[in-house]
C-alpha cells in the first residue's frame, strides 16, 4: 500500500492539493486534507460541479456536516458506487478514503496530446492557460444583458460577438502531380493571403471553418461512395473519376440537346413551324406594330411587293398638270393613305385566312396519310387472304389426290419434325450440360469475386481502424512524452520499475507460499482420512475377533468392554481436537477484526463524535440563549 499511497499523493499534488512532505500515506491524511483533495479532484473532473464546493471545512459543526453531505452527493454524482456519507470525511477511515481517492484519480481526465513540433515550452503553457480560461468561462452560467453586473463585463461582454458571415476563399492546394507554371506564379505572387481575401476581418474565421468543413465533407462523401460503388466497379480511383465525369458530361449534353430541339409537330415541317416562328417573333418584338417589323421573305414575295409598289406609285402619283394648292395635295395624300391602309388590312386578313387554311390542310393531310397507311395495311392483309383462297380454289378440282398429297406432306413434315427433335435432343443434352457447367463456373466466379470484394472491404475497414488506432496511439505517445517531460526529474523511472518488480516478486512468492500451504493442507486431509478409515477398519476387525472369544471366556469379555471404552474415548479426543482447531480459527478471525477496527480508528472516531456532539449542544444552547434574548 505504500507504493499506492505515494502514487496517490503525487497525483493529488499535480491537481493542486497542498500535501506536506511529511505525509507519506493515506493514513496520515486529516479531515481538512481529505476534503481539499476530494474537492480539487472533483473540480478537475467536473468544473461546474466542483466550483460550488469549498476546499476547507468551516468552523461550525452544522456547516461541517452540510459540507460532508454535499461532498458525498458530488462523489455519487460523478459515479462513485461505494458507501459514502459525511462520516467518510469527518471521521475518516483509511480503506474507504483510499478507495475514494483511487476512484477520483482514475476519473481524472488525461491531458490532450501535443504535436511533435511543440513538445514543451511556452506554447504548451499558453495552450493550457487558454483551455483553463475556456473551461472557467463555460462553467459560468449565462446571464441576459439586463441582469449583468459590472463584474460580469469581462467574461460576458457582447463586444466580441460577430455574425457568422461566410465568403469564398482561394487556397493554394499542394498537389503531387505536375502543375502549370502560371498557376504557381499566380499563387506565389498575386494571390493574397487567406486573412486578406474576405472583405471583413470578422469573416475570416467563419470562412476558414466553412472551407474546411466543405473539404472534409467532400472527402467523407468520396470515401463512402468509393467503398459502396467504386469497389464494386472494379476500377482504379482515377478511372472511376474519369468515368463519372464522362457520364456527367453526356447527361448534361443530352439535357442541352433535348432542350434545344424543336417540338414534335414542328419537326415534320408544316404550318406548325410557321406559326411557332411567328409566335416567337411576336414574343421578341413585343408591342411593336406589324408594319414596323423587318421580315425576311422569299424572291417571289420581294418581286410581288416591288410590282405592287410600282403600280401603287403609278396610280397614286400622277404627273401634275398645273398648279395645285397645298390643301388639295394633302387631301389626296390622306385619301391614298386610307386606301393603302385598307388594302394592307385586307392583305393581313387574307394572310391570316391562308394561314388558318394551311393549318387545316396540314391536319387534314396528316389524317389522310394515316388513313392511307391503314388502308394499305388492310389491302396487304386482303391480298394475303386472296392468295390463300386462290390456292385453295385451284386445288378443289382434284381434291382427293390433293388431300392424299397434303396428308403425305403432313406425315413427312411430322417425321421431319420428329427427326429434327431427335437431332435437337442429341445436340441439346451436351449444350445443356455445357450451359450448366458454364453457369456453375460463372456462379463460382461471382461468389469468388464477391468474396474477394468483401475481403477488400474488410481490409479497407481494417486499414481505416488501424489508421485511427495508430493516430490515437501516436497521440497517447505524444501525451505520455509530454507528461514525462513535465514530471519532476528527482523521481527516476528505474526506481519505480524496481519497486514494481519487487512488488511483483513478492506477490509471486506469496502465491507460491499459498499454493504450498494448500497442497500441504490437502496432503494432511488425505492422511487424516486414511488414518480415520484405517482406525475404523481396525476397530471393526478387533471388535469382531474379541466378540467371538468373549462368548467363551470371561476375561476376554472384560477386554471387549475396555476396547469399546477406548474407542469411545478416542472419538471424544478427535472431536476435542477438531473443536480446538475451530476455536483457534475463530480466535484468529476475531484478532483480524480487532486489527481492522484498530485501523478504522473506531475509538478515536467515537471520541471525536462525542466532542462534536458536545460542540453541537453548545452551539444549540448559544442559539437558544440568543433566541430568548431576542
Amino acid at each position: 500500500m505504500e507504493e499506492v499511497d505515494k502514487i496517490l499523493i503525487h497525483t493529488l499534488k499535480q491537481v493542486g492539493t497542498e500535501v506536506s512532505e511529511e505525509v507519506n500515506s493515506v493514513k496520515q491524511f486529516t479531515s481538512e486534507l481529505i476534503v481539499e483533495a476530494v474537492v480539487r479532484c472533483i473540480r478537475v473532473i467536473d468544473p461546474g460541479l466542483g466550483s460550488a464546493l469549498p476546499t476547507s471545512l468551516p468552523p461550525g459543526m452544522s456547516a461541517r456536516f452540510r459540507v460532508g453531505m454535499s461532498l458525498a452527493q458530488a462523489c455519487q454524482d460523478i459515479g462513485y458506487k461505494g458507501e459514502i456519507g459525511y462520516q467518510t470525511f469527518l471521521y475518516s477511515n483509511e480503506p474507504e478514503i483510499r478507495s475514494l481517492l483511487m476512484f477520483l484519480v482514475e476519473r481524472l481526465p488525461r491531458e490532450s496530446a501535443e504535436t511533435s513540433d511543440q513538445p514543451t515550452g511556452k506554447s504548451v503553457v499558453l495552450q493550457r492557460a487558454i483551455a483553463a480560461a475556456i473551461k472557467a468561462q463555460l462553467a459560468v452560467p449565462w446571464l441576459p444583458p439586463n441582469c449583468r453586473l459590472p463584474l460580469h463585463g469581462e467574461t460576458q461582454s457582447p463586444g466580441g460577438l460577430q455574425s457568422f458571415h461566410v465568403q469564398p476563399l482561394s487556397l493554394p492546394h499542394c498537389t503531387k502531380g505536375p502543375t502549370k507554371k502560371e498557376l504557381i506564379d499566380y499563387q506565389r505572387d498575386i494571390l493574397p493571403p487567406v486573412t486578406a481575401q474576405p472583405s471583413s476581418h470578422a469573416s475570416v474565421v467563419a470562412s476558414i471553418l466553412e472551407q474546411h468543413t466543405a473539404e472534409l465533407s467532400a472527402a467523407q462523401e468520396w470515401d463512402s461512395e468509393w467503398n459502396s460503388q467504386g469497389l464494386v466497379s472494379r476500377l482504379t480511383p482515377q478511372e472511376y473519376r474519369s468515368r463519372k465525369l464522362t457520364r456527367l458530361r453526356k447527361r448534361a449534353e443530352e439535357q442541352l440537346r433535348s432542350a434545344a430541339l424543336p417540338s414534335a409537330e414542328s419537326a415534320f415541317g408544316g404550318p406548325r413551324s410557321t406559326s411557332d416562328l411567328s409566335e416567337l417573333l411576336q414574343a421578341f418584338r413585343g408591342s411593336a406594330p406589324a408594319d414596323q417589323v423587318l421580315t425576311k421573305g422569299s424572291h417571289f414575295t420581294h418581286t410581288q411587293k416591288f410590282t405592287f409598289t410600282q403600280e401603287a406609285a403609278a396610280v397614286t402619283s400622277p404627273i401634275p398638270t398645273g398648279r395645285q394648292s397645298e390643301g388639295d395635295v394633302q387631301l389626296r395624300q390622306e385619301e391614298e393613305l386610307a386606301s393603302l391602309q385598307q388594302q394592307f388590312q385586307q392583305l393581313c386578313t387574307d394572310v391570316d385566312q391562308l394561314t388558318a387554311d394551311m393549318k387545316h390542310m396540314g391536319v387534314t393531310n396528316t389524317q389522310v396519310l394515316d388513313e392511307l397507311k391503314q388502308r394499305e395495311l388492310g389491302n396487304t392483309e386482303e391480298e394475303e387472304r386472296m392468295q390463300v383462297k386462290k390456292k385453295t380454289i385451284d386445288l378443289l378440282p382434284d381434291a382427293d389426290n390433293n388431300l392424299v398429297k397434303f396428308q403425305a406432306q403432313v406425315e413427312a413434315s411430322a417425321k421431319r419434325v420428329l427427326h429434327l427433335a431427335s437431332q435437337w435432343e442429341k445436340h441439346r443434352a451436351p449444350l445443356i450440360e455445357e450451359h450448366r457447367t458454364l453457369k456453375e463456373i460463372c456462379s463460382n466466379q461471382d461468389l469468388e469475386s464477391s468474396r474477394k470484394l468483401s475481403e477488400i472491404k474488410s481490409l479497407h475497414d481494417k486499414i481505416r481502424v488501424s489508421t485511427e488506432e495508430a493516430k490515437k496511439k501516436e497521440e497517447i505517445y505524444k501525451q505520455l512524452v509530454t507528461e514525462l517531460e513535465n514530471l519532476p526529474q528527482d523521481a527516476s523511472r528505474s526506481a519505480y520499475t524496481q519497486r514494481i518488480l519487487e512488488i511483483v516478486s513478492n506477490i509471486k512468492k506469496q502465491k507460491e507460499e499459498i499454493t504450498k500451504i494448500l497442497s500441504d493442507t490437502k496432503e494432511l486431509q488425505k492422511e487424516i482420512n486414511n488414518l480415520t478409515g484405517k482406525l475404523d477398519r481396525t476397530f471393526a476387525v478387533t471388535d469382531e475377533l474379541v466378540f467371538k472369544d468373549a462368548k467363551k471366556d470371561e476375561s476376554v469379555r472384560k477386554s471387549y468392554k475396555y476396547l469399546a471404552a477406548l474407542h469411545e474415548n478416542c472419538n471424544h479426543l478427535i472431536q476435542t481436537i477438531e473443536d480446538t482447531g475451530t476455536i483457534l480459527r475463530e480466535i484468529r478471525d476475531l484478532e483480524e477484526q480487532i486489527e481492522t477496527e484498530h485501523g478504522n480508528k473506531t475509538v478515536a472516531n467515537l471520541e471525536r463524535i462525542l466532542d462534536d456532539y458536545k460542540a453541537i449542544r453548545q452551539e444549540n444552547s448559544a442559539l437558544a440563549a440568543k433566541v430568548r434574548e431576542g
